[in-house]
């Protein structure tokens, strides 16, 4: 993509409603996901819609719980389809949530396969909007260690809050 191109959100792991939002805007458009380098093939299919509410304790003995929406895309080409356009696959999403409750803000997950290789699990990058289509990079999801997340966040607001406006010079704890 090139450098006119522009995200239409700025989050790097959006959430379900923040996908949806940019859909409604752009619903005459294609859809293209990309994952592993490769955008998936035209006749791809969502082949399932989960929703899950998840209880866990981390690493550091620390309860968490958040809801997550899993879209399992089918990575085919069959019939000389086109890529499906942004507004049905809101429309698909619409009728999943007609008998499964589906939370806007929840995490979202990709499941995607070529029927061949084991389904990956992947978050989605931004959407953008490049040569008449839209197009949703699909990033490998990493394993993280919660508690050092956290741990990280803070430092990076206490520096933020040291730093402030005020010069390096100024204030020791930027150095």
């Amino acid at each position: 993509m090139s450098a006119t191109d522009k995200p239409l959100l700025q989050d790097t792991d959006i959430s379900l409603g923040q996908l949806l939002d940019s859909l409604t805007e752009n619903k005459h458009l294609p859809l293209v996901f990309h994952y592993n380098g490769k955008p998936v093939k035209p006749g791809y299919h969502i082949t399932e819609v989960k929703a899950g509410q998840f209880s866990a304790l981390d690493c550091g003995a620390n309860p968490e719980t958040w809801s997550e929406i899993f879209v399992q895309l089918w990575d085919i080409d069959e019939d000389d389809r086109a890529h499906m356009f942004a507004g049905k696959f809101s429309a698909i999403i619409r009728k999943v949530s007609e008998h499964v409750q589906l939370d806007s803000a929840a995490r979202l997950t990709f499941e995607v396969s070529d029927g061949v290789q084991p389904m990956q699990i992947y978050c989605a990058a931004p959407p953008m909007l490049h040569n008449g289509a839209l197009h949703v990079t699909l990033v490998p999801r990493p394993a993280s260690c919660k508690p050092r997340d956290r741990w990280l966040a803070d430092e990076k607001r206490e520096a933020a809050v040291c730093c402030g406006t005020s010069s390096v010079t100024e204030n020791a704890c930027c150095s």
